[in-house]
C-alpha cells in the first residue's frame, strides 16, 4: 500500500510540474494597483509599506459574492484606503503626492503564469505614488484572484507549498 501511494505521489508530483497552472482573469473583473513613484530601492520599499498597510483593506474588498457589491464596497472604502496611504506616508517621512483613482485605468501588457493579458483601461482601483513611473503591485479584487508582480530576482516574499508533501505529511 505504501509503495502504491508512493509511485502515486511521484507520478503527481511530475505531472504537476509539467502543467503550467493557466489563470485567466475575467473581462468583468475590478484590478487593484499600487503604482511605485520610481525603480529607486526607497520608493519601491514605500510601494510595499503601502501595499503591507492596505492588506486588511483590500481583503475585505476581495470577498464580495458579485460584482455590483464589490463595486459599492470599493467606492465605501476609499476614504480608509486614503487615510491609510496618508499615514504610511507620513510614517516613513515620504514627502511626495499620491493619487487613488477609481474607475477606468490603462494597465500595460502582462503575462503571468503563461496568459498574457492585452493592455488596455480596465475597471480597477489604482493608487499612484509620485509620478508612478516605477514598478507595480497589482492583484484582482474581483473576482478574488491576487497576482504579484514580483521581480524575479527577489522571491523573498513568495510562499511556497506542496500539495505532495501535504498527502505524504497527513497519510504517513
Amino acid at each position: 500500500m505504501k509503495k502504491t501511494v508512493i509511485i502515486l505521489a511521484i507520478i503527481i508530483t511530475i505531472l504537476s510540474l509539467t502543467k503550467q497552472e493557466k489563470v485567466i482573469i475575467p473581462k468583468k473583473s475590478i484590478r487593484f494597483r499600487v503604482i511605485a513613484d520610481s525603480n529607486s530601492k526607497k520608493d519601491q520599499y514605500i510601494k510595499k509599506e503601502v501595499v503591507n498597510n492596505l492588506r486588511n483593506n483590500i481583503s475585505k474588498l476581495e470577498y464580495s459574492n458579485n460584482l455590483d457589491n464589490s463595486r459599492e464596497n470599493i467606492k465605501k472604502s476609499i476614504p480608509e484606503i486614503k487615510h491609510v496611504v496618508e499615514e504610511t506616508l507620513i510614517k516613513n517621512n515620504y514627502n511626495k503626492k499620491y493619487d487613488i483613482n477609481y474607475g477606468m485605468n490603462y494597465f500595460p501588457e502582462k503575462e503571468y503564469k503563461g496568459t498574457v493579458y492585452k493592455e488596455g483601461d480596465y475597471e480597477s482601483l489604482v493608487v499612484t505614488l509620485g509620478d508612478g513611473l516605477g514598478k507595480n503591485f497589482w492583484c484582482v479584487l474581483f473576482p478574488p484572484l491576487c497576482l504579484l508582480e514580483a521581480d524575479k530576482q527577489d522571491t523573498s516574499d513568495i510562499e511556497y507549498s506542496s500539495y505532495i508533501k501535504e498527502v505524504i505529511d497527513k497519510y504517513f
